[in-house]
């Protein structure tokens, strides 16, 4: 009994020497963990540091009045004359001066913007080149020596990778960082406000990173500081929900805008909704693109298509069962002055139209 005994004294002396040697070590897990707070930290600071200066807040001198577009967006606005407000965010793209943001942050014509760059460097807009198909807008301001962002690539995103904001949160909160992961790609989402009308915007990114009023136009970096995304828009009905217009959209915009100075892309002049195979089921009808509203004068009205009008087909190509290729993913692949032929379903008949694509006024 007495041997027994020594020899389980002996074999547990031998596995707790063994464990303390292991990687199972409570010491060195700690360690670990420690490291990689620490490493995930100074991924974030690096980002910060090196984005800072690329990223510009948007103020606007306007007549004494409240704009109806801030009141729906929470602003609280006392603006006397002459007063500049914070009102966006946006991002230099070129050391002579161009600047990105979104076109609702510079909606109203009638006001004077400026943008501060660092802590209270101000330059004045110039210039206002605003895309008619997507939430864009170009700024021009005279100064050269600037700082620009470098681009990504949104096609190689992956759902749950890492991804930080940068801002003026509710137009008050300059340089306000958040931190979260992609919470979803190809979302389709209508933005904007009973007053000023609403956009269509498709293949947008999901979010949870913290994106507030006043972050609009402001960018979405990964982890290696490449920008991936331009914030454009929050959930009201949910929390820790936004979207970003992702980089390549973006590219495609600027990249046109450097060869002709303007964002010259065919439009067809609808406002739609995809029809889901569950919907499509349901109500005995095809899927495809449903037409809500045909705009005056535009390439649709030419062409003979009308509100209730189911798009099944461009180029004989159907329209995809899902959000992430819509219609206006076809349309953008086309150039001013295209002939498309386009497949509709009305009063459960099959008709073809030609529509021919024309430059947005």
């Amino acid at each position: 009994m007495k041997k027994l005994l020594i020899g389980i004294v002996i074999g547990l002396l031998m596995a707790g020497s063994a464990l303390a040697g292991s990687k199972y070590n409570p010491k060195v897990i700690q360690n670990n963990v420690s490291k990689t707070i620490i490493d995930e930290e100074t991924v974030v600071t690096e980002v910060v540091e090196k984005a800072t200066p690329s990223v510009v807040t948007i103020s606007i001198i306007r007549p004494a009045t409240e704009n109806l577009f801030d009141r729906f967006f929470g602003y609280q606005v006392q603006q006397q004359d002459n007063t500049p407000q914070d009102i966006g965010t946006g991002f230099i793209i070129s050391s002579d001066g161009l600047i990105v943001t979104n076109k609702h942050v510079v909606a109203d014509t009638s006001g004077k913007y400026k943008v501060i760059i660092g802590k209270d460097e101000v330059a004045e807009v110039v210039n206002i080149y605003r895309d008619p198909v997507n939430d864009l807008a170009i700024l021009k301001i005279n100064k050269t020596g600037l700082t620009p962002v470098t681009l990504g690539d949104s096609t190689k995103l992956k759902v749950g990778q890492t991804v930080i904001a940068i801002g003026t949160a509710l137009g008050e909160f300059r340089s306000t960082v958040t931190k979260g992961v992609i919470s979803g790609l190809g979302r389709g989402i209508t933005a904007g406000n009973p007053f000023e009308g609403s956009e269509r915007l498709d293949n947008v990114i999901q979010t949870d990173a913290a994106i507030n009023p006043g972050n609009s136009g402001g960018p979405l970096f990964n982890s290696s500081g490449e920008v991936i995304g331009v914030n454009v828009a929050v959930s009201q009905a949910g929390q820790n929900i936004g979207f970003a217009l992702p980089i390549n959209i973006v590219r495609e915009s600027i990249d046109n805008f450097k060869t002709t100075g303007e964002f010259d892309r065919p439009y067809l002049g609808v406002a739609y909704k995809m029809i889901s195979k569950q919907a499509a089921l349901l109500n005995e009808v095809p899927m495809g693109a449903y037409v809500q509203e045909v705009g005056t004068d535009s390439p649709a009205e030419k062409g003979g298509i009308k509100a209730g009008d189911i798009i099944t087909q461009i180029d004989g190509k159907k329209l995809a069962d899902n959000e992430s290729e819509p219609l206006a993913t076809y349309i953008s692949k086309k150039k001013i002055g295209d002939n498309v032929s386009v497949k509709v379903w009305r009063e459960k008949q099959d008709l073809m139209v030609t529509v021919k694509l024309e430059k947005k006024a």
